[in-house]
């Protein structure tokens, strides 16, 4: 029955292979569990129930991703997002957390209507394929540092540029041993080489004193009260609403358009006319999981690019997704057990999923420099301006500039320009 519902045979995989996958993917991701709730805390919403509420929005939106759009794609409540939440929105502005949460809200219902009427799908066609194939390599460079930077490898001390952080114990030593396994278990080829990675690097990490045993194995769900249904209706038509719902809007839209894109490149799952093959689905199943999980206390849940760790082992369908989805209902109550997953373990996978993104940069024309430098902007800005938007902005207004001043405008769509003119408006409100 699952080989039949999710083709997996046709797509060059099997069962072993898709559980690996996700469960590899929910373990490059599952520092979300513990990260989220910190974030929101801040803005002064309950911890305990924004890790209830992070767990089951994640759950939702992945499964949905997996069984409905048939994808190995996992989502949960984005990073950038939360802390826009709660140090621009609450914190920074002065609103509520029931105030953010009613823009969440707004959000997804937005996003619901534009996939419904292809408005995002045709966002993401109108991107022009070298741009696509430089998603792919930013996003790599991304994910990487983030790894890095996590496991206290790279440093970013304020005020200055970023840097190497001490190497030579702590976390920062069992990054570099993580790496150095993982990377040989790849090189020879070992099936599941990510996921055993970073098992291995927890396992020396207990004796370095780097990773705490957990004090308990099981506990119960927090209670979602604090954060259920939290919301400020009475804010919905106010100028206040508009700015904050744009800017969360441009956000999460194109953060979930780059990172699909990326890890479909990386896969080889684009069509022979560069599209993601049941984008529309999973744009849908991102929309329901920002919807649902403003209801239960969480910010925008978004298309994670640690999804790229599990297309690294080999995940090619939705049960690479159902996998990961299972693995966040079952951390809702052995929340303990999963403490031990920390930067420092997930580092190796990251950094080396991250190798693996770059290949789509052969696909890119670097002679053709009306095609080369949108592509290289776009995949140097994402990584140091720390985001996958701000990358494509830079592709797409560059490449259509380009194109334009060298006398080439038929190579430029209307929906490119149309995204374009988007983007500068994202600047100039901004």
């Amino acid at each position: 029955m699952i080989e039949k519902y999710f083709k997996l045979k046709e797509h060059g995989t099997d069962v072993r292979t898709e559980i690996i996958a996700g469960i590899t993917t929910f373990m490059a991701m599952a520092y979300i569990l513990i990260v989220n709730p910190a974030i929101l805390s801040a803005a002064g919403m309950d911890q305990g129930a924004v890790f209830t509420a992070t767990a089951l929005s994640a759950a939702v939106a992945t499964m949905l991703t997996g069984v409905y759009a048939k994808l190995p794609f996992a989502q949960a409540p984005g990073m950038g997002l939360n802390a826009y939440f709660a140090s621009t929105v609450v914190l920074g502005l002065g609103y509520s957390f029931e105030f953010a949460l009613t823009a969440v809200l707004l959000e997804g219902i937005i996003f619901i209507l534009l996939t419904l009427f292809n408005v995002r799908e045709a966002i993401i066609d109108a991107i022009p394929n070298c741009i696509k194939q430089a998603i792919s390599v930013g996003i790599g460079l991304f994910i990487a540092l983030i790894g890095l930077e996590g496991a206290g490898v790279i440093i970013n001390p304020e005020g200055t540029i970023i840097g190497l952080g001490d190497i030579t114990s702590g976390s920062g030593l069992l990054a570099i041993i993580g790496i150095i396994i993982t990377s040989i278990l790849v090189v020879k080829k070992v099936k599941g080489a990510l996921f055993i990675g970073m098992l291995a690097t927890a396992a020396i990490g207990i004796p370095m004193g780097v990773i705490n045993l957990p004090t308990s194995i099981v506990s119960m769900p927090p209670s979602l009260e604090p954060t259920l249904f939290k919301f400020e209706f009475h804010n919905i038509f106010t100028l206040d609403m508009a700015i904050v719902l744009f800017t969360l809007l441009f956000m999460d839209m194109f953060d979930t358009i780059g990172t699909l894109v990326g890890v479909a490149t990386k896969a080889k799952m684009l069509d022979k006319n560069g599209k993601v093959p049941n984008v529309k689905k999973a744009l849908f199943a991102d929309a329901i999981g920002t919807t649902f999980g403003a209801c239960l206390g969480t910010s925008t849940v978004s298309t994670f690019v640690e999804s790229a760790s599990g297309v690294a082992e080999g995940g090619r369908t939705g049960l690479t997704a159902v996998t990961t989805a299972v693995m966040f209902l079952i951390s809702l109550f052995f929340a303990p057990v999963f403490s031990v997953i920390t930067s420092a373990v997930t580092v190796s996978t990251l950094v080396l999923v991250g190798l693996f993104m770059i290949e789509p940069i052969r696909s890119i024309d670097l002679e053709d420099f009306t095609e080369a430098i949108p592509a290289f902007l776009t995949f140097l800005i994402m990584p140091l301006a720390y985001s996958i938007s701000d990358g494509i902005v830079f592709g797409v207004i560059s490449y259509i500039i380009l194109k334009l001043v060298t006398g080439r405008r038929k190579e430029i769509s209307i929906p490119t320009v149309v995204v374009g003119i988007i983007f500068l408006l994202k600047f100039i409100i901004k």
